[in-house]
């Protein structure tokens, strides 16, 4: 089952990422370009990174969540693993606490200077579009999938429950970064449980409190939890990226963004505010 699911989830990323394209071209929220050449230079660059961060994540940490996630279960280690539970409660608990971890990991992200070096360069999107979703720095990618070494068997969870998180939330998020012109309605419906576009784009906004915001992956329940929900009345005047510091082309390139965490001319302002 797990080989089948590793197989399951390039193709499941393609197939939402083309389909979300397409709408994007039929229906855009934003309009960043007036020809496709720069449309696909920028996406081209953000899919080459994630294209990069995945062949990562595959060769190096792969096995060592079989391993963990295999020795959990094996010496009954993990939250999850002391509970006698029926196997869909437990698949439901293991899904929330994971979702838990993914928004606390992304807030510490925002919270640590050091962390923040990396996850901007995820922020620095001024065109956020779907693509927008697989653009993380490497080093961000090796952080996250080491602590999740650890995370996994404190939960308990299993390689095929992991598996099934994750088979989840890459729709979710790719959704929710997508430059689609969700109808109002929808949206106000589907967050009530759901992260979503109209959400998500505020977390991008350039403004430093609303950038710190909104953290949550798949389910906005996090956020409305732990105080950092946050809604535009206008979402359709957002900004996005990180101000005209990073508004270069340079840093839209697939070299510059693995470059971006290492200027420190460009953190010193956000770093300034975080230490205050």
């Amino acid at each position: 089952m797990a080989e089948m699911d590793l197989a399951a989830k390039p193709v499941l990323v393609a197939l939402v990422l083309a389909t979300l394209v397409m709408l994007e071209m039929l229906a855009p929220m934003f309009r960043f370009y007036d020809a496709v050449k720069p449309r696909l230079r920028h996406d081209a660059a953000n899919i080459l990174l994630g294209v990069l961060n995945a062949a990562i994540a595959s060769i190096l940490f792969t096995g060592l969540v079989l391993s963990v996630t295999t020795w959990a279960v094996g010496y009954s280690f993990g939250l999850l693993n002391w509970l006698t539970l029926n196997p869909c409660l437990e698949l439901l608990i293991g899904l929330l606490l994971f979702d838990c971890w993914q928004y606390c990991w992304h807030r510490l992200n925002h919270a640590i200077p050091f962390l923040w070096r990396f996850h901007a360069v995820h922020h620095s999107d001024a065109a956020m579009d779907a693509s927008s979703a697989v653009r993380f720095h490497s080093v961000e990618i090796i952080f996250s999938s080491a602590l999740r070494l650890l995370v996994l068997p404190i939960i308990g969870l299993s390689v095929e429950q992991l598996l099934i998180y994750e088979l989840i939330a890459l729709p979710i998020i790719l959704i929710h970064h997508s430059n689609v012109a969700v109808p109002a309605t929808l949206d106000r419906l589907l967050r009530v449980i759901i992260v979503t576009p109209h959400v998500h784009w505020v977390h991008h906004s350039h403004l430093q409190n609303e950038t710190d915001s909104n953290y949550a992956s798949v389910l906005s329940i996090w956020d409305r939890v732990f105080a950092s929900f946050c809604l535009r009345d206008d979402p359709q005047t957002i900004r996005f990226g990180l101000g005209d510091r990073f508004d270069q082309t340079r840093w839209d390139q697939f070299i510059g963004q693995l470059k971006q965490p290492f200027n420190s001319a460009l953190y010193e302002q956000r770093e300034s505010s975080l230490k205050k």
